[in-house]
């Protein structure tokens, strides 16, 4: 790949996304990957690829990708906020459609955390009569 134009960052949940945009043919390489091998399933590959999509750049950008953390949905949801972030960092008139569309909010839902004496975040062990 060649150098890349523009570095950003996704988050969501646990998963972290390092994204690297360059000029290409659309070609998306993910940890070593390509798109279709480390996300077989199409639904999440079009999640992805939506802000590419949306703002007609699909062929234009090479993406090469950092994954780490947490699963599946988590981490194309990292790298769509990443790859979102980039296009608006390399065209800023992209900002407006993408954030109409969302695609530029760190969706800040977490896992809450576990409580002591409790099974988990609320829920209590099992109460016995006798």
């Amino acid at each position: 790949m060649s150098k890349p134009l523009v570095q950003a960052t996704g988050r969501r949940k646990e998963s972290v996304a390092r994204v690297r945009l360059s000029d290409g043919s659309g070609q998306v390489v993910l940890n070593g990957r390509p798109l279709e091998d480390y996300f077989p399933t199409m639904a999440i590959r079009m999640r992805v690829m939506e802000p590419l999509t949306l703002t007609q750049t699909q062929g234009r950008y090479d993406i090469e990708a950092t994954l780490e953390g947490g699963g599946t949905t988590g981490q194309a949801d990292a790298l769509r906020l990443g790859i979102s972030r980039g296009l608006v960092e390399l065209e800023p008139d992209l900002r407006d459609p993408l954030k109409k569309a969302g695609m530029l909010t760190r969706d800040a839902r977490i896992v809450e955390s576990k409580k002591y004496g409790l099974k988990k975040a609320r829920r209590a062990p099992q109460y016995t009569k006798r």
